[in-house]
């Protein structure tokens, strides 16, 4: 089979499909989109343009199945985000609900990379591009990474936070960690970033969801406020001295009472380091997983 022709067989497979056109089908739906962008529209694209080919219309025919899935998506996540800032997905029921999309990716304990839960957590917080940093870095800062959302999900259950917990996430780059763990806990959250832009589009995430006890501060994390704070969360933002002089902040914090650290990434080895925490289970310091400190 030439390559147009498996091409136009595997489009009409998922023209075909109409199970991809029921809203509950989300992962079906991600799956088809990945493989129309990559084995399909790219795959079109690598191909030589004869005359009398059948690539323009091949091609029109997937960017117009895009359109279609990813206007399922769009209207689904408008009804989710209603439902949010009515009050109907908090806690319990927003696990619920996004286990209903992800079947058990929401309750699957982290691996390496991103998975499906990531591509419909940032359904609810649409960003087509990622904007331009307007902030000056410091080499020790590291470029914005993305929390896989797998993690976020198991932070909000195994810290068992209570209404006298406050989370702060510092560097928190778009916010995801912040606005998932109190949809998810109910507990009042704060995110910590630098940068002007990132701060801006969370604090305009948790504010279109009417989530007033989610806030974010444009802050350099070495000279933050973290008095509120009961509950710290670190996916790496930063490290050599950076890190030392934010840990030096939290120690002093611990001292007038009790603190818990939560982290994930290579930062988490600097911090089973410090003689101030201590990790309940030591064989779980490893950098690909989140590790539980306390003060």
């Amino acid at each position: 089979m030439l390559p147009a022709q498996a091409i136009a067989a595997d489009l009409a497979e998922l023209e075909q499909n109409s199970a991809l056109r029921e809203e509950l089908n989300f992962a079906g739906r991600a799956e088809a989109l990945d493989f129309l962008d990559f084995h399909i529209i790219d795959q079109l694209a690598s191909l030589p343009q004869a005359p009398n080919s059948d690539w323009p219309a091949l091609n029109r025919r997937a960017e117009l199945l895009k359109q279609q899935l990813e206007a399922i998506d769009t209207a689904l996540f408008d009804r989710l985000r209603t439902g949010i800032r009515s009050g109907q997905y908090r806690g319990a029921a927003f696990r619920a609900m996004a286990k209903t999309f992800v079947g058990r990716s929401a309750d699957a304990k982290p691996q390496a990379g991103y998975d499906l839960l990531d591509v419909f957590t940032n359904g609810l917080f649409p960003l087509p591009v990622l904007p331009q940093e307007t902030a000056a870095r410091e080499p020790e800062m590291v470029h914005y990474q993305k929390t896989p959302a797998r993690v976020i999900f198991e932070l909000a259950e195994s810290a068992a936070l209570t209404r006298n917990d406050v989370l702060v996430d510092v560097g928190a780059g778009l916010g995801h960690v912040a606005l998932l763990v109190h949809l998810l806990s109910g507990v009042p959250a704060q995110g910590i970033e630098i940068e002007p832009i990132y701060c801006a589009l969370a604090t305009g995430w948790a504010a279109d969801l009417g989530l007033s006890q989610v806030n974010f501060v444009e802050a350099d994390a070495r000279y933050a406020d973290y008095a509120d704070g009961t509950v710290f969360f670190l996916y790496t933002p930063f490290g050599g001295r950076m890190l030392a002089a934010v840990l030096e902040r939290l120690r002093a914090e611990a001292r007038r009472r009790a603190i818990r650290l939560f982290t994930y990434g290579p930062c988490t080895l600097e911090v089973a380091r410090q003689p101030w925490l201590h990790c309940a289970d030591a064989a779980e310091i490893r950098a690909d997983r989140l590790v539980e400190f306390k003060s």
